[in-house]
């Protein structure tokens, strides 16, 4: 990938101060360009955008996204900023809808008014919803089962149309489960609260829970516990990069599955941080919860096939070393 060049092209990334935005934002310094946060602080954390401009406000305050645009030329726009609580999403649609669709709506809106034409949107694997078969592809069909599946499909929708109609270019990553930790040490995964499996088992390897939760073994998998398909922040990282050439370069609209293809249980994640840890992790079992299918594997072929995308970290165990290395060294969050 080509560094940009001359004077750094400034990049506007909408919920940077989160698990995954911080992240990127490292990543866009480390590679040339100048990104500029937009985050309320809602879940976020102001000291892990760095050295980088922060601008605490809303992605729904039209006063906040005029002033933005008018005071940067960005190249284009990055959001982070969703709301991703499956569980919520069920009990407060309306938190979801307002947030992930009609804030979203206000945004591209926002950019269109600047003439700001490249959007890279951090979608998900739910819109697929119980999958019809696996590892799950791009073609896949998308029925998603919840709101925050469901809003996430409209806005992919949305910006179909908005391409046809206004020429906006947007890549959509569809991640399966984010993973793992910035391996430099200095950013992590910490939602409150927290529902990722990882940052959970570590936790109760830290003491910090009593015992880690396990929703069900009597699925039809090897060890009767649920596969998912964990991609390392930084791997999620380096194909938002490739993505944001790819428009930088005159490239299409697109849609992208990011993840490793292949699974691991959750046996297999606690196997894997009591090896990591060297620790105890205490286990209880409860019954199975509503909606969750038993195996969700990505076929990631077109990101490595169209962006040149090649996973760095897969290893389950060092996506789990990462994770780990933040939660002993940050032990205050």
């Amino acid at each position: 990938m080509a560094v940009p060049q001359e004077a750094p092209l400034s990049i506007l990334v909408v919920g940077g101060a989160g698990y995954i935005g911080a992240h990127m934002v490292k990543s866009l310094r480390c590679a040339g360009f100048c990104p500029v946060v937009l985050d309320d602080l809602s879940s976020g954390h102001a000291d892990a955008v760095g050295e980088a401009e922060l601008v605490v406000g809303s992605m729904a305050d039209p006063v906040t996204l005029e002033s933005l645009f008018l005071r940067h030329r960005f190249a284009a726009v990055m959001h982070f900023a969703s709301f991703i609580q499956v569980g919520e999403s069920v009990s407060d649609p309306a938190k979801y809808y307002r947030n992930n669709v009609a804030a979203t709506l206000a945004l591209l809106e926002a950019m269109r008014r600047a003439g700001v034409g490249r959007f890279i949107f951090s979608s998900t694997a739910a819109v697929y919803g119980d999958p019809v078969y696996s590892p799950i592809d791009e073609d896949h069909p998308r029925n998603p089962v919840n709101p925050y599946g469901r809003s996430k499909w409209m806005i992919e929708q949305v910006l179909a149309d908005y391409d046809r109609a206004y020429g906006l270019r947007s890549v959509c990553l569809r991640y399966f489960n984010a993973a793992g930790a910035d391996p430099d040490g200095r950013l992590g995964e910490c939602h409150e609260p927290e529902t990722h499996l990882i940052p959970l088992v570590l936790q109760a390897a830290k003491g910090r829970r009593d015992a880690i939760s396990v929703f069900g073994c009597d699925y039809d998998t090897p060890d009767g516990t649920c596969i998912r398909d964990y991609i390392h922040v930084s791997d999620l990282c380096d194909a938002h990069l490739r993505a944001l050439h790819r428009l930088l370069e005159g490239g299409g609209s697109a849609c992208f599955n990011l993840g490793n293809g292949q699974g691991f249980s959750v046996r297999e994640v606690i196997e894997a941080a009591r090896r990591v840890t060297g620790r105890d992790i205490p286990v209880c079992y409860a019954a199975r919860r509503a909606g969750d299918p038993p195996r969700l594997v990505a076929d990631a072929r077109r990101a490595r096939e169209v962006l040149g995308w090649q996973p760095r970290r897969p290893d389950l165990e060092t996506i789990v070393a990462d994770a780990w290395a933040w939660e002993c060294q940050y032990p205050w969050y």
